[in-house]
């Protein structure tokens, strides 16, 4: 294995040792010693795509479901991908044994509450990717952890059997009602966040989400933490292609990117307002707005 290391993030040839199917997405495992050592809950990696001579350059970028720091050869990193264009199909068609370039641990992970307290998480599709982690973290901690997932439908929900093996509780949505109550995970999280007593709720999902998740747990006293989906070409910081608009402890709005920045932030602290039909308008008074579209 080839390892370019700097303090904190590192640049491997990953070898992917499984994979498997998870409802409408595919589940791989990669072996990316450094990655694994140094990840946390919320951070995210940066996958190479195509191959030496392929003309896809920039690299895309997922959420680690989790880590195992040690094995036979060396830390594993697991991500779940939904093939939607040339590039995650690329990925979801790697065999046992074929190799890509993998950066990271990238991004800023979840924090961690300092006492035992009720936490609420809400995964929307394959974003609750990085929850059960998390889950598993939170439970170390004291925490009681109650979770919420959602999907359009049943095939497209995923770790509804991991996350009974971790949560105290679970609900289940479907957009549809092929699976669980039919409806939204907005429409089950206030009852929840009042029957636990929850101080902090983890959102990963569509930005629309975690809008009313934010909503939600600030309207019943809840801090909220939530990783944002913004589409991430480079994921280190220089693209600038996933620029959004969030307020400091000021109350001053800057635009700042999320694979640096982020990709977890204070849900009471996103502009949310700026976001319509899948794009991101810079406010009027943000920090240096100049009046044009982010993305």
């Amino acid at each position: 294995m080839r390892a370019a290391v700097s303090s904190d993030v590192v640049s491997v040839t990953a070898e992917l040792v499984a994979t498997r199917r998870a409802g409408e997405y595919q589940h791989l495992t990669f072996v990316a010693p450094g990655v694994a050592e140094r990840a946390r809950p919320g951070h995210f990696v940066a996958l190479s795509v195509g191959g030496p001579t392929t003309a896809h350059l920039l690299r895309r970028c997922f959420s680690i479901h989790r880590v195992t720091p040690s094995g036979t050869y060396g830390g594993t990193v697991d991500v779940v991908v939904s093939a939607v264009g040339p590039g995650t199909r690329w990925i979801t068609e790697l065999r046992p044994h074929d190799t890509t370039g993998v950066i990271g641990p990238l991004g800023r992970p979840f924090p961690l509450p300092t006492e035992g307290v009720a936490c609420v998480l809400v995964g929307g599709g394959y974003g609750s990717a990085p929850l059960f982690w998390l889950a598993e973290m939170l439970r170390e901690r004291g925490c009681r952890v109650e979770m919420i997932l959602g999907a359009a439908t049943e095939s497209r929900l995923f770790g509804v059997v991991e996350a009974r093996r971790t949560a105290d509780a679970v609900t289940i949505c479907t957009d549809d009602g092929t699976a669980g109550r039919k409806g939204w995970v907005s429409e089950a999280l206030p009852d929840m966040i009042d029957a636990c007593g929850a101080r902090v709720v983890y959102a990963c999902g569509p930005m629309g989400m975690l809008s009313a998740v934010s909503s939600i747990a600030a309207a019943h006293g809840a801090v909220a933490q939530v990783a944002v989906e913004e589409a991430m070409a480079c994921g280190v910081g220089v693209c600038m292609t996933c620029v959004l608009p969030v307020r400091d402890k000021h109350g001053t709005t800057r635009m700042v990117r999320s694979c640096v920045d982020g990709p977890v932030f204070r849900g009471d602290r996103v502009r949310w307002d700026a976001f319509a039909d899948g794009l991101c308008t810079v406010p009027d008074d943000a920090h240096g707005a100049t009046g044009m579209r982010a993305h």
